[in-house]
């Protein structure tokens, strides 16, 4: 175990190596277990990061799509393109049913942050933006779905 625990900070990818070894092998007693279990606690969290990370991207560009008029005609396309991406990207991490209820529970808080950012960006009065997210859970994922203009 002191061996795998020194191997985690000298080749992380050899101690990953090591360590699917140990577990295949059923050779529990040789884990280095506190950075097995650190390991897993942030895999979760780094996919719960990507639903954030594509969340907001997403009602970013959903909310520049419907309100900056200006640049719509220009930039339609483009954020179309995105839009789908952002779709796809989720529509992969949601076949973890964890992951699709977080997405749920964020929509809310993530939405006032993207709604920020489309402020900032678009330089667009903040009046004009909904105070609360004007897209549903289904319609931010529907591949469909572009908001009118």
């Amino acid at each position: 175990m002191d061996n795998l625990s020194i191997l985690y900070d000298r080749d992380y990818i050899l101690w990953l190596q090591e360590t699917y070894e140990l577990l295949e092998t059923h050779n529990l007693s040789q884990l280095d277990l506190p950075h097995l279990k650190e390991e897993i606690l942030s895999l979760g969290n780094e996919q719960r990061r990507k639903v954030s990370s594509y969340l907001y991207q997403l009602l970013i560009h959903l909310l520049l799509y419907q309100y900056w008029q200006a640049e719509n005609e220009r930039c339609a396309k483009n954020w179309q393109t995105e839009i789908d991406s952002f779709r796809f990207e989720l529509s992969i991490l949601f076949k973890s049913r964890t992951l699709y209820n977080f997405y749920l529970t964020e929509i809310d808080g993530i939405y006032t942050k993207a709604r920020k950012q489309a402020i900032r960006k678009s330089e667009l009065p903040g009046h004009l933006f909904p105070d609360t997210c004007p897209f549903t859970s289904e319609e931010l994922l529907d591949p469909d779905f572009f908001p009118s203009s």
